[in-house]
């Protein structure tokens, strides 16, 4: 199994509710380690980003500790790699701060990885790929029927000139949730994400009539809500929270939901199980500070199969 990843790399500078500051990989790591640590050896997992040419050897150094990482997908470009500052207040809210966005990765790099059985692409910066971009992905992989996985995650974001990040709608969401498996968000990220300011059932509505399967909305320690199309009628499944008695640090949390669904999706093909796998990995994420730590996500993958309940 083959599952190829899109989205930028940031280099995570997380000020902590307490006064600490922690340091590591962040952005799209999160979704790549995921997936190395919750899949098999003989699966694989094709990255496809590009890295400051500074950090390079260290990061390439860092993912081929991976046996079941291709690294051939990451390049090196001139400048720094995405720097981002993250300020947490209350352990979940927070402000951030992004300098030196990489440029979006090109199609040229993109279509020599298309050759997978799931596209997973992490919108971390919000510009990781251009729309048109997404379209040559779609047209590309439409006659092999390859599901596309998309985490809407920072399309919703502005930037200032300060470089701080501000919430405003799409215009173009339509285009972007158009004709792909399925789609994620954050209770914030579906509420600023449409002009029309749709409702979460409206949302789910317009989003599976774009011949798109499934839209989770993540709710963090709430769980998650799965609008899934089944014969053009709308259901939600709801997956209970999981408390996590001490949350270390929430960072990663969305990117690695994103990760352990596609894995688990590519081997049962049960969008729901998936979804609650999907929420327990993220829950574990939670206790985890920064990426530093994020390989004890192993211990979940003798479970990436198995079947999960819902609520």
């Amino acid at each position: 199994m083959t599952i190829t990843v899109i989205g930028h790399l940031c280099l995570d500078i997380i000020n902590h509710p307490d006064g600490k500051t922690s340091a590591g990989y962040g952005g799209i790591f999160f979704t790549v380690a995921a997936l190395a640590n919750l899949l098999e050896e003989e699966d694989r997992i094709v990255p496809v980003f590009g890295v400051g040419k500074d950090d390079y050897e260290a990061f390439i150094e860092r993912i081929q500790q991976y046996p079941n990482v291709d690294t051939s997908g990451i390049y090196k470009f001139n400048g720094p790699t995405n720097q981002v500052s993250l300020y947490y207040e209350d352990g979940r809210e927070r402000i951030e701060c992004s300098k030196h966005i990489s440029e979006p990765v090109p199609i040229k790099r993109i279509r020599p990885k298309l050759s997978a059985d799931m596209i997973l692409i992490n919108m971390i910066s919000g510009f990781d790929i251009t729309l048109e971009t997404l379209d040559e992905i779609r047209m590309e992989v439409r006659d092999e029927h390859i599901p596309i996985y998309i985490d809407v995650h920072s399309l919703t974001l502005g930037l200032k000139e300060d470089f701080t990040r501000f919430h405003r709608p799409l215009p173009e969401w339509r285009r972007w949730l158009f004709m792909i498996h399925g789609a994620q968000m954050n209770e914030e990220e579906a509420r600023i994400l449409t002009v029309e300011k749709f409702d979460e059932l409206s949302l789910a509505n317009h989003t599976l009539a774009l011949n798109t399967k499934v839209l989770h909305i993540t709710r963090g320690e709430r769980g998650c809500s799965s609008f899934v199309d089944e014969h053009k009628h709308v259901r939600r499944f709801d997956t209970d929270g999981i408390e996590v008695k001490d949350v270390v640090d929430p960072t990663g949390c969305g990117d690695v939901f994103a990760g352990a669904y596609c894995a688990h999706y590519m081997k049962t093909h049960d969008i729901v199980a998936s979804a609650t796998f999907a929420n327990r990995v993220a829950a574990a994420k939670a206790g985890i500070s920064g990426s530093g730590e994020i390989d004890m996500l192993s211990s979940y993958r003798r479970h990436a199969t198995a079947a999960e309940g819902h609520s």
